[in-house]
């Protein structure tokens, strides 16, 4: 792919779009790009019919100009808008794969030099297709969930809200996921997470599952985007009734808190202090009681690597409370600033059926002596890869009658399963997340959004 600088994409790409407010109970999303491009004809260009003498005029008759109307300005190349609900890929969307460009916020202090830096900005270029991947990725990502914002509502099955948001994600990005390796170009980086309540992450239904959104739920939606393994992880949460705002606006201050203060050489140990402050500087009153709003402590952010949403086994952590290392993040790396803010404990526990798998890197050569967990293996590696995925996929690829080759793979130590993390039954846990690169001379919210 070619390089483009962002000056020369606005040049050449005009992008038109409403921007609607966004609201704490994230019902409103970001703005979809259409992608129009105009075709800047001026009225010079009009030729101009010279002097005609009039007909059966006699010699000298005066002579007139024959006016002419001005064209109306052609939009070529025009490109059609997406479709609601989303079915037009992105990349038809922006046929010259010149994506929107996220948030970039400038480096401070003893790295404010690599913003001029020539180095740093040949660097930066040398990175086009990681950066074009990423963008589209990006704008799959909040389009998709643009859509979502709208069309989540009381009485929905969290399937149908699932399936919503992992179908919108395959037609935005070309890729259905049924063909042998399809995932692995570009799609559903793993499972959608509609987390209720007190329960944080890691939940998505399986097969037969009946469970609807009520008006007093609180649920987060957690859902990933790849193209060619570069991953988008963005996060918000929805809830429908004003007496929760205030736990939303203290996981949105915290992870904003923890982007600001992320960056080249930024020590792991300030972020979680800074995301710990912001968090717990908010209370939330439920049925005339008032909870304070608390970091749940174990749980964090993470590095991303290609096709690995947890950095590899190298990954990093990035704490939400005080008392992490002293480590500090790095050039070149991409974070997931994630934050979770709980009215109970504090503190997640395994529980409820699993949902939630992904093949280890590097896991061990095991003997199978099950044959379903051969075979289901070989999906795996052909159709995930180290991506993760969940029980919905290996049924929509017409698997049956494979928990017993699934449970081997996992005792076998090939397979890690994540069961969903809980506090405790009657508290109520938020979440929201970006994903940043930290590229040479820039800090990019990829993820950035209308809505947040």
């Amino acid at each position: 792919m070619t390089a483009v600088s962002p000056e020369q994409a606005m040049a050449d790409l005009k992008l038109n779009g409403a921007t609607a407010s966004p609201k704490q109970n994230g019902s409103t999303g970001p703005n979809v790009t259409s992608g129009d491009l105009e075709n800047g004809n001026s009225d010079d260009d009009e030729a101009e019919e010279g002097e005609e003498g009039h007909a059966g005029a006699g010699e000298g008759a005066a002579k007139k100009k024959k006016k002419r109307k001005p064209r109306k300005k052609k939009k070529a190349g025009a490109a059609k808008g997406q479709t609601s609900p989303p079915t037009v890929k992105v990349s038809d969307l922006f046929p010259n794969n010149t994506y929107p460009v996220g948030e970039e916020v400038e480096y401070k202090d003893e790295n404010a030099y690599r913003t001029t830096s020539e180095e740093k900005r040949h660097l930066d270029r040398m990175n086009s297709d990681f950066l074009s991947d990423y963008r589209q990725a990006a704008e799959v990502h909040k389009q998709v969930r643009k859509y979502a914002h709208s069309a989540i509502k009381p009485g929905m099955s969290l399937t149908e809200i699932c399936e919503l948001i992992e179908n919108g994600t395959r037609n935005l990005t070309g890729h259905s996921g049924l063909e042998e390796g399809d995932n692995l170009i570009a799609g559903v980086a793993f499972p959608t997470g509609v987390n209720l309540d007190h329960c944080a992450a890691h939940y998505s239904p399986n097969a037969g599952n009946k469970t609807v959104l009520k008006e007093e739920h609180v649920m987060k939606v957690d859902f990933g985007v790849h193209v060619n393994g570069r991953i988008v992880d963005s996060a918000w949460t929805v809830a429908f009734q004003p007496q929760y705002d205030n736990l939303l606006a203290a996981v949105k201050d915290a992870t904003n808190t923890g982007v600001r203060l992320a960056g080249i050489d930024a020590r792991f140990s300030e972020i979680g202090e800074g995301i710990q402050e912001a968090m717990e500087s908010y209370e939330v009153e439920l049925n005339g009681q008032t909870y304070p709003v608390k970091s749940i402590r174990n749980l964090n952010g993470h590095t991303i690597g290609q096709y690995s949403i947890h950095g590899g086994s190298s990954g990093k952590s990035v704490p939400i409370v005080k008392g992490g290392s002293n480590e500090k993040m790095e050039e070149g790396e991409v974070y997931a600033i994630e934050t979770f803010g709980s009215t109970g404990k504090g503190v997640v526990r395994d529980d409820m059926e699993t949902s939630h798998y992904a093949k280890i890197a590097d896991a061990p050569k095991a003997a199978l002596r099950v044959a379903s967990a051969k075979t289901l293996l070989r999906s795996i590696d052909k159709n995930f890869g180290t991506l993760p995925f969940c029980r919905r996929y290996l049924d929509r690829l017409g698997h049956d009658k494979y928990l017993l080759g699934l449970n081997n793979l996992v005792q076998a130590g090939i397979v890690q399963d994540y069961p969903p993390l809980v506090d405790i039954k009657g508290s109520y846990t938020a979440q929201l997340e970006h994903t940043i690169l930290l590229r040479p001379n820039v800090k990019e919210v990829i993820s950035r959004g209308d809505d947040y």
